[in-house]
């Protein structure tokens, strides 16, 4: 998903000894990847969830076996992978069968993201690590995370950016329904990165929330913050 950033920032200042959590995400096409990318090049950890979640539908890991029995063989390439547009051609024009997929996924995600974590926190008490997922308030994940920033864009970027991936409108209409509105999110937000300029604007505004991030993992709870 693609690429962009402003900054509204909060005052959240993590417990003494636990890494900061931080939640990224933001509507299809908005310019959640671009900011992803941007970190990582930072040297930020990024979890990339919806990368994990591709990964347990392979053969042989955790959801495989539920996801062909639920949906069928006809989902499946000749070699034995699940074709994704497949999957996403019947999942994005039926919200029951959508729900289905999420309830055979995401608790999985969640496991394993909860262990990545797990080691990271022994690793850099002190840290900082951000978990990149198209649902993550939808999910309900964001609760579980110190702060959560989402990017944004206008809405005729959403739709120009995933009719440039080869979607038609109808398929991009669907994607874009399927999860919770950009408003929304917004409202959840602690931090915003603005990815409706261009790719430089995009990458200041990250610089600048990476530095930010940084600091509040790194600061010590001043008297009476401390347990929040």
């Amino acid at each position: 998903m693609p690429p962009e950033s402003h900054i509204l920032l909060g005052l959240f200042v993590p417990e003494m000894g636990l890494m900061l959590r931080v939640g990224l995400t933001g509507g299809i096409a908005s310019g959640k990847s671009t900011v992803a990318a941007r970190m990582l090049q930072l040297g930020v950890a990024v979890l990339n969830a919806d990368a994990l979640a591709h990964r347990l539908i392979e053969p042989g890991q955790p959801a495989y076996d539920d996801v062909v029995r639920e949906f069928g063989r006809e989902i499946l390439r000749a070699d034995g992978t699940v074709d994704r547009k497949k999957l996403g051609d019947i999942v994005f024009r039926d919200p029951a069968r959508r729900e289905r997929l999420n309830q055979i996924v995401h608790p999985r995600i969640i496991e394993a993201r909860e262990e990545q974590l797990k080691e990271m926190q022994s690793q850099n008490p002190h840290g900082l690590a951000v978990v990149e997922a198209a649902l993550l308030i939808e999910a309900g994940y964001y609760k579980k995370l110190d702060r959560l920033v989402v990017c944004s864009c206008r809405p005729e970027q959403q739709m120009e950016r995933l009719r440039a991936r080869g979607l038609t409108e109808e398929e991009a209409r669907q994607r874009i329904d399927a999860q919770l509105p950009l408003a929304e999110k917004l409202r959840l937000a602690d931090d915003v990165v603005d990815c409706s300029g261009t790719l430089q604007e995009t990458e200041r505004q990250t610089d600048a929330l990476v530095e930010r991030l940084r600091q509040l993992a790194a600061a010590e709870p001043t008297k009476g913050e401390a347990g929040k």
